[in-house]
């Protein structure tokens, strides 16, 4: 877990024109229940499919 965040795969961003696959990937997690999102790690140029984790309530 990175920043609240675990990531569930990763997908090369330059991936065949007209292909998502990462898209498709957390769109099947969705599908599944998961609440799983796309975000572009700019650092190594990929597509992370990740689910962020629920802050934990601090408040007493």
């Amino acid at each position: 877990m990175v920043n609240g965040r675990v990531v569930l795969r990763r997908f090369p961003a330059g991936g065949p024109r007209g292909s998502w696959p990462a898209e498709e990937y957390a769109n099947r997690r969705r599908q599944e229940g998961q609440p799983a999102e796309v975000v572009m790690d700019l650092a190594t140029d990929a597509f992370l499919v990740i689910v962020r984790e629920p802050v934990a309530d601090l408040v007493g």
